[in-house]
């Protein structure tokens, strides 16, 4: 179909007068692609707000203007030859991949062909001064072929995190022919620095270069449009040889007009200037840095690390830290699936800074610290995961995702990160984030995998520790009230620990030959305001998110935390009972070391057959908790096994040296790429895994855990600090508590509190006082009362001036 344009949208399509459309609107439905990246890069410069990764020796996902937009899908090579041969380059290519330098994001890949016929050698970096994917690609035959070799690009682009809705076209920038596509704000320009013989857009499945070079091996379509669908842009390179070097750029702007503009400058900047430049900001970042680095490590995974930490930090939005530029399962998924992993998870980020900060990168950790502060919700807590400018994506909400900025804050202040006044500056975001979980805990609605509310060892014990930081600043704030409140509350929960979560006299108990074990969670019902231990877990990522599981019949790592916080001593009896459970049901063994689950029966992984997550499948083993487990050996004076721990978690990198998210443990599965003790196609790479790594450097270099809050080993461990008080509330209305305890009661209003001991034969009468937080308490006074007694009382509301009219009671003994 031939249709004249009578608009003159941009310099970039105004010699395209007449044009040809693409047929087959609007494409197939559009899908994301592997998220098993091999490597991931960005310029250091703020100038260019572009970030790129690589899969399967192509480009993948390629984010502007924000680290959380991503703007196409994938762009590779395929080689024809114009009669028999169709060579696809991230299919039928054996692919390696290194650093052009170490610690910096500039990467050689060389794709050669798998029947030997050609070669395909790229350097990549991205412009410092502006969005633009530079690569200086070197193609070489390898074997004559029957016709004369073609090579083409082609790109399918995705602006606006949309595969759906893209235009593209083909036209010219000032007389420079390039490919060219829009959607919404965004535009993208492609331009090399070999004349094109032949370009095309067209409809993803229906009328795209794919489809045409492999029924006829050379191009024989040449649509210069494709409107509002699903698109693919290509190119045949003029080849002057069998053997040619040559650099394509591409580049983004506002508009087609910028997005050529910025490409056009690149290549007559040329890739040399460009790399020395590229690569000397990342070597004096790096630098910069603590020297942390393993003996005779062959991938330098610190350098590898600390390089995946910062190319996955906004520019833009300063401090801003996304969990991974890449989307689990993407082949599978679609336009519905916004977010992928490349949003912030405020748990993450704080783990992320915590690395930061362990490996000398002040600076980024100080932003980390200004972004979470930023992006605190009004009530104190953060949300569940958000967009870079702290737009809520998921509404979740874990109490851990709230401890853990507090306790960055605490880590920052003793790491000199902050000096005391900066960390004053700070108290207001500590006062609302300590005050949250004061109101709201310790039962938190999701645990830190985001699935099951309750008790969670875990979660619990990093909201104990961030009291106690919360704290300590507190009184450098002068509210020493407030940090008497926050102390006394977290021994009020520290003492009830092994009564939420510590199972004995049970069938494992047996099973196992041990006295007890702390179990994964503890899920709470609540009837009429009284909270309820319950029997059950309803586990998530199951059909119909209702399978139950009998919770004293799961258990995980998470518990380690307990140790990592100051909570318990590394060879407390209680944890080494539960890491015999743990050993016995969740780890694996793998050639290259022991790798752990996350809980019994965890649905969030592939299928027994190698299926993608759907929203159920078999939890996989996570290279994470490898790290968090050699962290407890060197806490319990393991530093050896610490040290092959940091070996294993080394060797399930890939050969990029990026850490997946799980870690396939079932036989190989190769039509799936799946192989025992290899990454999964999970998210790769997971920041939070790198930020573990690099935090377990520094643990083993100091000979402690080197983010361990002190405040918690001094008052517990040390200390032996045991809480005199038992807590009601309205919505934990305990029924009983232990004789000799002092009952705190607190509300939400002011109150008088009318209580007896003697069933109202006599009564006293106190006032709440206030807490600071929104909460007034009051302690009575009911340690003389000998087992076997009860406590009553009710309320009189100040400011409503009216009584409850209800009785509330509580059992001694």
């Amino acid at each position: 179909m031939v249709r004249t344009n009578t608009t003159m949208e941009s310099i970039s399509d105004s010699a395209n007068l007449h044009e040809t459309f693409a047929p087959g609107w609007p494409g197939i439905p559009a899908r994301w692609t592997s998220s098993a990246k091999s490597g991931v890069g960005t310029a250091i410069s703020d100038e260019s707000p572009l970030w790129f990764t690589l899969s399967h020796g192509v480009f993948n996902e390629v984010y502007y203007p924000r680290i959380d937009q991503a703007c196409i899908r994938d762009m590779g090579f395929i080689v024809t030859d114009g009669e028999r041969l169709f060579s696809e380059e991230k299919r039928d290519c054996t692919t390696s991949i290194s650093s052009l330098l170490e610690g910096v994001p500039a990467f050689k890949v060389t794709n050669i062909c798998t029947q030997g016929l050609y070669e395909i050698e790229k350097d990549i970096i991205v412009d410092p001064h502006a969005p633009v994917l530079l690569q200086r690609v070197r193609f070489r035959a390898l074997k004559p072929t029957s016709g004369r070799y073609r090579l083409h690009i082609i790109l399918s682009p995705h602006l606006g995190n949309q595969g759906g809705g893209n235009t593209g076209w083909v036209g010219d920038y000032k007389g420079v022919p390039m490919l060219f596509a829009k959607r919404g704000q965004w535009a993208l320009a492609v331009a090399c620095s070999l004349p094109w013989r032949k370009r095309s857009v067209g409809f993803v499945g229906m009328s795209d270069g794919w489809n045409d070079l492999k029924q006829h091996k050379e191009m024989t379509w040449e649509y210069t449009r494709g409107e509002n669908g699903n698109l693919a842009l290509t190119a045949e390179i003029e080849l002057a040889s069998e053997a040619v070097t040559f650099e394509i750029a591409l580049g983004f702007g506002v508009d087609a007009n910028e997005a050529g503009l910025r490409a056009r400058i690149a290549l007559e900047t040329g890739f040399e200037p460009l790399y020395t430049e590229y690569v000397a900001h990342w070597r004096d970042w790096q630098k910069s840095l603590l020297p942390l680095n393993r003996a005779n490590d062959a991938k330098n995974l610190y350098r590898v690390s600390t390089a995946v930490l910062k190319t996955h930090q906004a520019k833009n939005f300063p401090g801003g830290t996304i969990a991974s530029l890449s989307i689990p399962w993407g082949f599978s998924k679609g336009d519905g699936d916004l977010g992928g992993y490349h949003l912030v998870w405020p748990r993450d980020m704080a783990q992320t800074a915590g690395a930061l900060i362990a490996c000398g990168s002040t600076a980024d950790a100080r932003r980390a610290l200004a972004f979470l502060r930023a992006t605190q919700e009004a009530d104190g807590h953060w949300a569940q995961n958000m967009w870079l400018d702290g737009t809520p994506y998921w509404n979740g909400i874990q109490m851990d995702e709230t401890a853990l900025p507090l306790l960055l804050v605490d880590l920052a202040h003793r790491e000199h990160v902050i000096d005391n006044s900066e960390a004053s500056a700070f108290w207001p975001m500590v006062k609302r984030a300590a005050s949250y979980l004061a109101r709201n805990g310790p039962v938190s609605p999701q645990d830190r995998w985001e699935e099951d509310p309750g008790y969670s060892p875990f979660t619990v014990a990093a909201e104990i520790a961030a009291l106690l930081a919360a704290a300590d600043l507190a009184i450098l704030n002068n509210e020493h009230t407030l940090a008497e409140y926050f102390r006394e509350l977290a021994d009020i929960w520290y003492a009830s620990i092994d009564e939420w979560m510590y199972e004995t006299d049970t069938d494992w108990c047996t099973e196992y030959n041990v006295d007890g074990y702390y179990e994964r969670i503890a899920e709470v019902t609540i009837v009429d305001g009284v909270r309820h231990l319950g029997k059950d877990v309803l586990l998530r990522n199951h059909q119909n998110n209702d399978a139950e599981y009998f919770a004293n019949h799961m258990v995980s790592p998470d518990m380690l935390a307990l140790v990592r916080f100051g909570l318990r001593d590394a060879k407390d009896s209680r944890i080494q009972n539960t890491l015999k459970i743990i050993d016995a049901r969740l780890k694996l063994d793998t050639p290259v070391g022991p790798i752990w689950h996350r809980y019994d029966d965890d649905g969030y992984g592939e299928h027994e057959d190698g299926a993608p997550f759907d929203g159920t499948g078999i939890g996989r083993a996570w290279p994470l908790l490898t790290g968090e487990r050699a962290h407890y050996e060197l806490a319990a004076g393991n530093a050896q096994q610490a040290k092959a721990l940091l070996a294993t978690l080394d060797s399930l990198a890939n050969n990029g040296g990026l850490i997946p998210e799980q870690t396939w443990d079932a036989a190989d599965i190769p039509k799936r790429e799946l192989y025992f003790g290899k990454p999964s196609g999970s998210a790769m790479p997971l920041v939070w895994a790198h930020a573990e790594y690099i935090k377990l450097l520094r643990s083993l270099h100091e000979g402690k855990i080197f983010d361990m809050p002190p405040q918690t080993v001094q008052r517990y461990l040390v200390d032996k600090t045991v809480s005199i008080r038992a807590l009601w509330r309205f919505n934990n209305k305990i029924r009983s508590m232990p004789a000799g305890r002092m009952l705190r009661v607190e509300t939400i209003e002011r109150a008088q509190i009318r209580w007896t001991a003697d069933g109202w034969n006599t009564s006293v009468d106190v006032t709440t006082s206030d807490a600071g937080i929104g909460m007034y308490f009051v302690d009575l006074p009911t340690m003389q009362i000998p087992s076997g007694g009860q406590i009553l009382f009710t309320f009189f509301w100040l400011e409503a001036k009216s009584w409850e009219g209800v009785d509330s009671s509580v059992h001694v003994g």
